[in-house]
């Protein structure tokens, strides 16, 4: 999948699922510009690829406006990946603590809101944008003892669809996908019962690296995949079927 001449924003790009997806866009020839707020990693990741490097606070509306004003021309795509989710699971709904559950939904629900209305008018611009959503398929299948982050990604899963309407009259595609659980440092916290339980469930049994992922997302943000606008893609080797 070539991407030669497309300009990216990827966030959440410092490390995981973020930074093997920026290397993968970069192969494909997309111009990248990355976002994060591990500034050090962040920095790092963009000097490797030759990219742009931007800190965004996706908590702070006036650091996402920022951002999408510091964008200088048109946009090709947004990879909305920025997230929270480290030590947020293994308890019940009714020991959540509220200001856990308001983080949450700040970064992963409104921070992809406010990313993605930052970054509409320069997609809007460029006349073939196209967003990838970070869902979960946590989310398809209602994991247990991990509510706040499974609702902020029913959330992501839904704002897709309403922003796929919104944003379609203006030939910009919007798309989702919810892998499951990646071998990333991320999810190291994960208990081991969790990982097995994926790898034990899914049509192509074993762990899933995030590298499996990156071609399905390279192909969502090109021109090709406007036909695909609205859909969430459960790209989990067939722990969770749709």
């Amino acid at each position: 999948m070539s991407l030669a001449g497309r300009r990216i924003l990827v966030t959440g790009a410092a490390r995981g699922l973020g930074a093997v997806i920026a290397r993968h866009l970069a192969e494909a020839g997309a111009r990248l510009a990355l976002a994060d707020i591990l500034e050090e990693e962040g920095r790092a990741v963009a000097a490797e690829l030759s990219a742009g490097f931007h800190r965004v606070d996706l908590r702070d509306p006036a650091s996402v406006a920022s951002l999408g004003a510091a964008l200088d021309g048109p946009l090709h795509g947004l990879f909305n990946n920025g997230a929270i989710a480290t030590g947020i699971g293994g308890i019940g709904f009714e020991d959540i603590d509220p200001d856990t559950w308001d983080r949450v939904m700040e970064v992963n629900v409104r921070g992809t809101w406010l990313m993605t209305r930052a970054a509409a008018p320069a997609l809007r611009a460029s006349g073939s944008g196209r967003i990838v959503n970070v869902a979960s398929d946590t989310a398809l299948w209602g994991a247990p003892n991990l509510m706040s982050y499974v609702a902020s990604k029913g959330a992501v899963i839904s704002m897709t669809r309403a922003l796929a309407r919104e944003l379609g009259p203006d030939g910009v595609g919007v798309t989702a996908i919810a892998p499951g659980i990646l071998t990333t440092a991320s999810t190291e916290y994960v208990p081991r019962a969790r990982h097995d339980q994926y790898g034990q469930g899914r049509a192509v049994p074993g762990p899933q690296p995030p590298e499996d992922v990156a071609g399905t997302v390279a192909f969502l943000l090109s021109e090709a995949a406007l036909t695909l606008t609205g859909q969430v893609l459960p790209v989990n080797r067939g722990f969770v079927f749709t």
